[in-house]
């Protein structure tokens, strides 16, 4: 066990280190992290509009809204604009965040950057189309969306990265008098940088523009983003996903956040899609990604976080309490538990570089998802979990609240999870709290 620690401390730490500092990871990462309010408060009004005021909701049937309140089914109408002003403009989010958060990262002006990526995004899109009736022109919304967001990430990068490196260089500032305002004066610094970074967009636009009528937007989804959405959808890419995030938590390295840029690539439009799909149709039923990130790790095998380790401290409650020092940390780290937080555990047991406990908090997961998959996928008995839930909800909760609020065999789903972790764990509780004993009672023998 000691050389395999050392292998991994020697060879794997340093080079997720770096892959996790890198600026452009980072940036994307930090983009994605910071539109994650508003597409979460999207899907959570939505829940809430359905759930309270669908007549036939699980939480409005129980409590008789359909009766106490008249006409309740149309007032849903007044909350499902805003999918609009949420996921359905997260490409426009991206380019904004994305060249921002570079920026940051490059010490370079951050408004003026992510205001040029947005100018540049938009010199990209597809061209105005006329309407069917001939009444006037305008803009497809497709790519405002999850849709558009390769090519938002590519046009935030391309812009923070050349028009930060353009803005250091003192011969294309133009310097303006003292007495102008900072605003102003800082405008007009960076104004040749801004006129060449828009013009090689507008380079870049018309080349793509020989290539195909409708441009770079839809022949870069056509070539990558649409093969890497049918890849989300597969269970074999979230298992990979999976093992090697919970490979770099033993590693000391938070996976989530390390991976979490090219997840999201990867896994978004599948996410959007389905909340589109529930305003529309207002049931989890019928999605079309059934299979995705959010719809399965997130509400199958992420109980009390990554690795489910909610059925770990559960299982140092049925076996482990002889081996007193992990089942004080146990006791400490359910509150967090329950809502998902176990750095506490993670760092405090701990689990990374042990181990003893690298297989089962793996293994733990990776189950639990298959388990999911077969429920929602294979044999049907609960509806796809389409809407986003606050990651902090008690992971049982998910599979239930996820899907609509109106399956109570995907709240026992969820406490089924629970059980499967902790009957994973509880045989490697059982061993480590064996060693522990022999090793105080070596100890005492001393």
């Amino acid at each position: 066990m000691d050389k395999l620690q050392a292998t991994m401390e020697k060879f794997f730490v340093p080079f997720a280190a770096k892959i996790n500092g890198q600026r452009h990871v980072a940036a994307v990462r930090d983009a994605f992290t910071l539109s994650f309010p508003l597409t979460m408060a999207g899907s959570m009004v939505l829940l809430i509009n359905n759930v309270l005021l669908d007549p036939n909701g699980f939480i409005a049937s129980l409590l008789h809204l359909g009766d106490l309140i008249p006409h309740l089914a149309e007032y849903q109408a007044v909350l499902n604009s805003v999918i609009n002003g949420t996921t359905n403009i997260l490409a426009v989010l991206i380019a904004f965040l994305t060249a921002y958060q570079l920026a940051e990262e490059m010490e370079g002006d951050k408004v003026l950057c992510g205001v040029t990526s947005l100018s540049a995004y938009f010199i990209l899109y597809p061209a105005s189309r006329a309407f069917a009736d001939e009444s006037g022109a305008g803009l497809t919304t497709t790519y405002l969306g999850a849709q558009g967001l390769f090519v938002a990430l590519f046009v935030g990068l391309f812009v923070a990265e050349i028009l930060t490196r353009l803005g250091r260089n003192s011969k294309l500032r133009i310097s303006m008098p003292a007495m102008v305002p900072p605003a102003v004066s800082k405008s007009f610094n960076l104004l040749i940088p801004i006129m060449i970074v828009l013009g090689l967009t507008g380079v870049i636009n018309f080349i793509f523009g020989k290539i195909t009528a409708d441009g770079i937007q839809v022949l870069i989804y056509n070539a990558i983003q649409a093969p890497l959405t049918s890849l989300g959808s597969s269970m074999g890419t979230i298992l990979t996903f999976v093992v090697v995030q919970q490979f770099l938590w033993v590693l000391g390295i938070h996976g989530p956040n390390t991976l979490n840029a090219l997840r999201s690539v990867i896994f978004t439009e599948q996410a959007n899609a389905n909340l589109a799909y529930v305003a529309a149709n207002g049931t989890a039923w019928g999605a079309p990604y059934p299979v995705n990130w959010g719809s399965i790790n997130d509400a199958f095998g992420n109980t009390g976080g990554s690795g489910a380790t909610l059925g770990l401290i559960i299982a140092m409650f049925i076996a482990g309490r002889k081996n007193k020092a992990q089942y004080q940390i146990a006791k400490m780290s359910l509150a967090p538990g329950l809502f998902n937080i176990n750095e506490p555990i993670i760092f405090g047991f701990p689990l990374v570089m042990n181990p003893m406990y690298m297989v089962p908090f793996i293994l733990a997961p990776v189950v639990c998802n298959i388990f999911g998959w077969f429920c929602v996928e294979v044999i049907q008995i609960i509806p796809p979990v389409a809407y986003s839930v606050a990651w902090t909800t008690p992971g049982f909760l998910i599979p239930f609240l996820g899907s609509g609020a109106t399956s109570i065999m995907a709240l026992v789903i969820g406490f089924v999870c629970v059980a499967i972790s902790t009957v994973i764990y509880l045989p490697f509780v059982m061993a480590s709290t064996r060693a522990a004993v022999k090793a105080e009672q070596a100890g005492e023998g001393e």
